[in-house]
């Protein structure tokens, strides 16, 4: 992967991405569409995503993964090769990562913690984010379907602790982002992603 992207004449700069990631269903894609204006196949049924999607967008390069997960319809085989496709990607562009977004569903994020935890598995969602950290991408948390919650706060404290990060949650301001794709109230997501793009610039 070459990691320089031409910018006029004689000119070359760094290519700089923000990949979105996430379990199957959880609001991406719809999501990415907000933060690109590109239209995006969406649907209900989890996996209609299948391969990165790229979209320029001034001086960065969104990336909208494939969900990992279940997948209705989609055998373990697949749904593990999705996976190793998010993970190969990840860690051949790991230099080029400018931002790496977690998106969860935070209306359902505990119970399916809870429900892997409960069988003595470490939660996917829990695993991708320290996955992220460990190859030192600083993964952001873009908390979606919060419009679902009644007491916000409370929540993404549970949500932040079960990720490795005490709470509250507002410390945190810098890496999670409370956001509502479906209403376009991506505000959080956006200042962190323009924060990280003017600091590392």
């Amino acid at each position: 992967m070459d990691p320089f992207i031409s910018c006029g004449p004689n000119q070359v700069k760094m290519r700089r991405e923000v990949v979105l990631v996430g379990r199957s269903n959880v609001g991406k894609s719809t999501l990415f569409i907000s933060l690109t204006g590109k239209k995006v196949r969406v649907g209900k049924r989890p996996g209609i995503t299948l391969a990165p999607t790229e979209v320029p967008l001034g001086r960065l390069i969104y990336v909208d993964m494939p969900g990992y997960g279940f997948m209705l319809r989609r055998g373990s085989v697949e749904q593990e090769r999705v996976k190793d496709v998010i993970v190969r990607y990840i860690e051949e562009h790991s230099s080029t990562i400018l931002v790496a977004v977690e998106v969860i569903d935070a209306s359902s994020f505990l119970e399916i913690a809870d429900r892997w935890e409960k069988r003595g598995e470490v939660p996917i969602e829990v695993e991708m984010f320290g996955f992220l950290e460990e190859l030192g991408l600083d993964p952001v948390l873009a908390a979606n379907k919060m419009d679902r919650i009644a007491n916000p706060d409370q929540a993404l404290d549970w949500i932040v602790d079960r990720l490795g990060m005490p709470s509250p949650w507002t410390q945190w301001s810098d890496r999670v982002a409370p956001i509502s794709a479906k209403r376009g109230e991506i505000e959080a997501l956006q200042m962190i992603i323009r924060a990280r793009s003017q600091s590392r610039s």
